[in-house]
């Protein structure tokens, strides 16, 4: 599978696209006209840039409102068509892209442009050039690639081909399964691009909202299976419009659509009717069975509040590093670690973020295959010495340059904390709080990160993605998207901060970065839970009393029920499969926190508490402009 991306879909000045372009591992590029006459350089000079990225142009885009205009419009559109091969001879490409016209002049009927490309083939046949025809979704006469078909096919010129395009097909709802009629041989490029669902004009919809194949919401797999099952071997290429991409990272976009790409491509080829794909092995998605541990990085002051803290979760000091100022704490199934070494990666994010769980473990099913995968997809991979006999954990970079670490239980990797470790006795006068397994994890991101991080979950490990929500915070909106798995046992939330005046936003700004925010833990009882946090010398966040008056409204709750809560400061909500029940803690540092759930059956994670919550905790953060004591 060769991989393709069009210059309009990244930000940047032209040289620099095409760096990153090249740096993302694509194989070609896409000219869109307006990148190349927005530069100085002429199209020999464009053509020799390109070619010493190592990348071959694939198309030259776009040629408007061609087929079916009236004399003297229509000796026009031939005379712009032969500036274009001029062009094209000279960047060095084979192929146009004619999109379907939108001018209000022109005239319908097939017959008419087919004759059209059929002239207009004969015209690139003695420059050695194709025309590939594209089916806009709103289109003046032509909007269906069938229609196209139809056109290309009556025209009859092995110069003219047809231009697929998943947007324009899917976002339609075209019957995809009359692609696999096309000859292969007539598919001379297809574009690729997703969307959310959104119920707006197909125009504004597609020039500002299109995204990578995997972020979006159409069936982009099923395009792709239709497509490799003509026997189609050429580009795949990116056409993407989006408004956050074009004021984002080139480099980091580049990287997602490259990403998206073989992500795509390997899903497609372990489909039984799509084996003619040709795409570089690699295994599987990775099934996440849990989460291994979750470490924190801090310096010795920071470290003994933490593990104040700690204690008065439940949680243990069991183990110590053999060669490391590391600890291992435990309760139940969560295992957390904090990191207190002078050097190394832990010391250097705690220099840049201060203390923060800069790292996350996945107990994976394999994690050879799984690091073996995420390099395939483009992952960083993170290495850093280990002592002698020593477990080295394969590691990639994560949100906001933070590491995940892939454990597995059938190698050492799994028995890393024994090998590594010496087990400690902790004499602290600590009650069980009934702390079971972790819940979720909520990593806070920039919003424009956001479907960064959800596809690299979504492409490394056998997780989906969920509907966004709108969290409303007293100084805005966070967006807010879970990546889970459907067992249950793996459940990210990433949240999109706007502005710094948001906790999200605050938390982002005063730790340099994305990083996890709050970690949930899961209990069985929450009001035995919150008992035996009281004894231990908890500080729950305190939640208004006015909260509870409304609630027990709300919900209908049994009075006594409602007194409970008030008393524990629980936070309570209801869907249709079950209850939820929500207690906090106050803020560590700049804005992380921990949380206790009890869920039945309930399948989000709070929303509409979430506005409570979080004034709540922006009553306890460092007030802005008061230094850090």
């Amino acid at each position: 599978m060769k991989t393709s991306i069009a210059t309009v879909s990244i930000s940047g000045e032209f040289p620099e696209k095409l760096a990153a372009i090249a740096a993302a591992g694509f194989d070609g590029v896409e000219i869109f006209e307006n990148d190349f006459l927005a530069f100085d350089g002429s199209p020999t000079d464009v053509g020799k840039m390109v070619r010493d990225h190592g990348l071959e142009i694939t198309l030259f885009q776009p040629f408007r409102d061609f087929e079916g205009m009236p004399e003297p419009l229509r000796s026009r559109t031939f005379d712009r068509a032969e500036r274009k091969f001029d062009i094209m001879q000279q960047l060095g490409t084979d192929l146009v892209l004619v999109c379907s016209n939108v001018s209000p002049a022109a005239l319908g009927g097939i017959d008419r442009a087919a004759a059209d490309f059929h002239e207009l083939g004969e015209r690139a046949a003695r420059r050695g050039l194709k025309v590939g025809y594209e089916a806009l979704a709103w289109g003046c006469h032509v909007n269906d690639h069938r229609d196209a078909w139809e056109i290309v096919r009556r025209a009859d010129h092995p110069n003219i081909g047809i231009i697929l395009d998943s947007f324009h097909t899917l976002s339609r709802k075209i019957e995809i399964n009359s692609i696999r009629s096309i000859p292969k041989d007539k598919i001379f490029i297809v574009q690729m691009a997703d969307a959310p669902l959104i119920d707006m004009d197909l125009l504004y919809w597609s020039r500002h909202f299109r995204n990578m194949p995997g972020e979006g919401d159409l069936p982009v797999a099923d395009f792709t299976a239709a497509v490799a099952a003509t026997g189609y071997d050429g580009y795949l290429s990116l056409e993407i419009f989006n408004d956050q991409f074009r004021g984002g990272s080139p480099k980091a976009i580049a990287a997602d659509g490259h990403r998206s790409l073989i992500y795509l491509g390997d899903e497609v080829r372990r489909r039984p009717d799509a084996a003619t794909l040709t795409v570089a092995d690699m295994p599987r998605r990775a099934t996440v069975e849990g989460v291994g541990f979750v470490e924190f990085s801090a310096d010795d002051t920071d470290a003994d509040k933490l593990v104040e803290l700690l204690h008065t979760l439940g949680f243990r000091h069991t183990a110590i590093h053999r060669s490391k100022k590391v600890s291992i704490f435990e309760q139940g199934k969560i295992r957390l670690l904090v990191n207190t070494e002078g050097q190394g990666f832990a010391n250097a994010s705690f220099a840049v973020h201060g203390t923060s769980a800069y790292a996350i473990a996945l107990l994976v099913d394999d994690a050879r295959k799984a690091f073996s995968r995420a390099l395939a997809l483009g992952a960083e991979p993170f290495v850093q010495p280990v002592g002698e006999g020593e477990v080295e954990i394969p590691a990639i970079r994560g949100v906001g340059g933070g590491l995940v670490y892939l454990i597995d239980d059938h190698s050492d990797l799994g028995r890393f904390a024994e090998i590594d470790f010496s087990p400690v006795t902790d004499d602290a006068d600590i009650e069980p709080t009934h702390l079971r397994h972790v819940d979720h994890v909520a990593q806070t991101v920039a919003y424009d990160e956001m479907l960064t991080w959800l596809l690299f979950y979504n492409s490394i490990f056998e997780t989906h993605k969920t509907p966004m929500v709108d969290i409303i915070d007293p100084a805005g909106i966070v967006r807010s998207q879970v990546v889970e798995n459907t067992s249950g046992v793996l459940r990210i939330t990433l949240n999109g901060a706007e502005n710094r005046r948001t906790l999200a936003g605050h938390f982002i700004a005063e730790k340099f970065g994305s990083s996890v925010q709050h970690i949930a833990f899961h209990t069985d009882d929450i009001f035995a839970t919150a008992t035996a946090l009281r004894t231990n010398g908890f500080q729950p966040l305190i939640i208004s009393s006015n909260y509870y008056g409304d609630l027990e409204a709300r919900f209908g709750l049994d009075p006594n029920l409602t007194e409970r809560l008030r008393e524990n400061n629980i936070l309570y909500d209801r869907d249709d499969h079950g209850e939820y029940f929500q207690l906090y803690s106050s803020t560590f540092g700049e804005g992380f926190f921990f949380e206790i759930v009890q869920r039945s059956g309930y399948r989000g994670y709070g929303a509409a508490n979430a506005i409570f919550r979080i004034a709540a905790l922006k009553k306890a953060l460092r007030p802005e402009g008061v230094p850090r004591l």
